[in-house]
């Protein structure tokens, strides 16, 4: 047998005997012919190209300044490949000089909602709320930290063992999370939490079944009549998306500041200022944390202040600005149901203020947030408004709530999914009176309790 590496791969199509194997082994075949087009093509595609250079181009010009000299080497090397497997090959140097690698196709399938990669040779995503695993890999852990620091240098930010761990967002607005050793221990780790390029409308929300019209209807009056609105939930429950389709009924003439650790909410109005945290630099100088922001944002005039999540001391920022004239102002926060959201909240204020007692704590709460919306991601996947609750007042030492509407489970269907109905307690709510004296006229019908929907 000749030892060229060609004919290796053009006699691998046969069996001992010359038949012809199935065409599974022909995939496989394949599938070895463009691993190793692919490695020897990137490997003089380094010696030739210069980085430095094409990193001062623009996207379309590298990559035609790329796939010239790719296809220029193939040719003049007569790589044994069909036309489709030579674009397949070329696509995904690409991808690797100028994007996200393995990851690329991935952040292109809009069905996606997660990217999870729990080590080089190991990929997860979620599609309609389940985990499923893929068939994609990177080739090793520093393909993989390359593909890392690539994301993270792009916002400024850095990872190396002396800071393991880092935030950042892609182009697109995606979150990332990426943690690598020592703190992880099997390798690096990289979690990207899409958003749809798209804002999502609350009819959208609607044919989702994660609210319903009614809900919509008292949800547009709470954000125009300026009642302050803290959402709560479970990580991957839907708050951001459900803050941005709140932020969609501020009238257009107000001024909007947003604060967030990693910029991703994606407010359509014409006035918005958008702030993000800093993280500390090399020298451990120079961070700009939440409360910062929030304590800054009070001088620039602000008709609304935005926090993307509260979970830390600008609790206590956050709170003192919705009582001193800035209605209508919106946050997200972790929590398993509205009292634990409070409870939380609490906990966040006394850590800002430890000599603050919890009586004083609490008349805050009650006073800044109206309403609280809990949602949920229920086991069959689906993202749920499951509670609208208004926050009364105090009696004694205790911050009172009214549900005002709530989605009630009866069980699963055939197929899995949650079955259930929204429907009105019956009760209505105090600030009724508030939304009619701003003109806003709610029908008191809408907390009808015999309506389900």
């Amino acid at each position: 047998m000749t030892t060229n590496g060609t004919n290796d791969i053009s006699y691998a199509r046969f069996g001992v005997n010359g038949h012809s194997n199935d065409g599974e082994q022909a995939r496989r075949v394949e599938e070895e012919q463009e691993r190793i087009c692919k490695k020897n093509l990137r490997q003089k595609l380094m010696k030739v190209l210069d980085l430095s250079l094409i990193s001062t181009l623009g996207r379309d010009e590298a990559e035609s300044q790329i796939l010239a000299i790719g296809q220029q080497i193939m040719n003049e090397d007569s790589v044994p490949l069909s036309l489709n497997s030579r674009q397949r090959v070329l696509k995904q140097i690409l991808d690797d000089i100028l994007g996200l690698g393995p990851l690329e196709p991935l952040l292109a399938d809009k069905s996606i909602a997660d990217i999870l990669v729990n080590g080089f040779d190991s990929v997860y995503v979620e599609r309609n709320g389940k985990l499923e695993k893929v068939d994609v890999t990177f080739s090793s852990d520093s393909h993989l930290l390359n593909v890392i620091d690539r994301i993270v240098s792009s916002v400024g930010r850095r990872i190396d063992e002396s800071s393991p761990m880092v935030d950042a967002r892609l182009q697109d607005g995606s979150r990332v999370n990426a943690i690598i050793p020592p703190l992880a221990v099997d390798g690096p780790l990289l979690s990207i939490r899409r958003f749809s390029i798209g804002r999502l409308s609350v009819d959208a929300l609607i044919e989702k079944s994660t609210l319903t019209a009614p809900i919509a209807e008292l949800l547009e009056a709470i954000v125009e009549g300026r009642l302050n609105v803290l959402i709560s939930g479970g990580t991957g429950s839907g708050k951001t998306t459900l803050l941005n389709v709140l932020s969609g009924f501020v009238p257009h003439d107000e001024r909007i500041v947003t604060i967030e650790d990693s910029a991703e909410l994606q407010l359509q109005q014409p006035h918005v200022v958008r702030l993000e945290t800093r993280p500390p630099n090399i020298e451990s100088k120079g961070e700009v944390n939440q409360r910062d922001l929030v304590r800054n944002s009070l001088r620039m005039r602000p008709d609304r202040i935005i926090v993307g999540e509260v979970r830390g001391v600008e609790a206590l920022d956050m709170l003192q600005a919705m009582n001193t004239g800035h209605d209508g102002s919106m946050t997200t926060l972790h929590a398993n149901s509205p009292r634990d959201a409070l409870t939380r909240i609490e906990n966040m204020v006394s850590m800002a203020s430890a000599s603050m007692p919890m009586k004083a704590i609490r008349t805050q709460v009650a006073s800044a947030i109206d309403v609280v919306l809990q949602v949920e991601r229920q086991e069959d996947g689906t993202r749920r408004l499951v509670s609208v609750q208004e926050i009364n007042g105090m009696e004694g030492d205790i911050i009172t709530m009214s549900e005002l509407f709530t989605f009630r489970r009866r069980g699963k269907d055939e197929n899995g999914r949650v079955v259930g109905s929204y429907a009105a307690t019956g009760i209505v709510p105090r600030f009724q009176e508030h939304l009619q004296q701003r003109g806003i006229e709610v029908p008191l019908s809408l907390y009808n309790p015999d309506l389900e929907g």
